[in-house]
């Protein structure tokens, strides 16, 4: 990885991001009836979504693509558990996630609620210029590799074992 230029997204940030986000599906009249968050980056957007949009239906589908730093699997895999059809039938739902780098995250989680719902719509925090999904709300576009308040520092433990150091 080079020292290019990067995005830094902080906290406080954040606060101003969903809260511009949130003001974007107010102003366009969307009302979703669920936020449907993308885990684990979209966890924080929906949450933030579902308490200025006072939706209190939240859920969150795990899909697995990124394995590192510019490192990504062939395909987005869906993890369960899901959603069933039934909880999301009829529903406007509005999904969220923290980035549309490649888009085909969020593409799948679309496809997933498609003939299911009465209507998806998509929110990210940022954008990149190659996705193959461009989100209906959006914070801000970058082509630069972004660093999340949440995923900028190592982790506290180690899963593989035991404590970091």
């Amino acid at each position: 990885m080079t020292d290019a230029p990067r995005e830094v997204l902080t906290y406080e940030l954040f606060g101003t991001a969903v809260r511009a986000i949130a003001q974007q599906v107010v102003d366009d009249g969307y009302e979703p009836d669920m936020v449907l968050a993308i885990a684990r980056g979209g966890l924080g957007l929906g949450m933030g979504l579902g308490y200025a949009l006072d939706v209190k239906n939240l859920s969150a589908v795990n899909v697995e693509f990124y394995t590192g730093v510019d490192q990504r699997l062939e395909v987005p895999i869906m993890l369960p558990p899901t959603p069933t059809a039934v909880d999301l039938t009829g529903l406007k739902v509005l999904i969220a996630d923290d980035v549309a780098d490649t888009g085909k995250t969020l593409e799948i989680v679309h496809q997933f609620c498609e003939g299911h719902v009465a209507e998806a719509r998509t929110a990210v925090i940022y954008e990149k210029p190659r996705t193959v999904i461009n989100a209906d709300y959006v914070w801000r576009r970058t082509d630069r590799w972004i660093d999340f308040p949440w995923s900028s520092t190592p982790p506290l433990v180690d899963r593989h074992g035991g404590l970091a150091h």
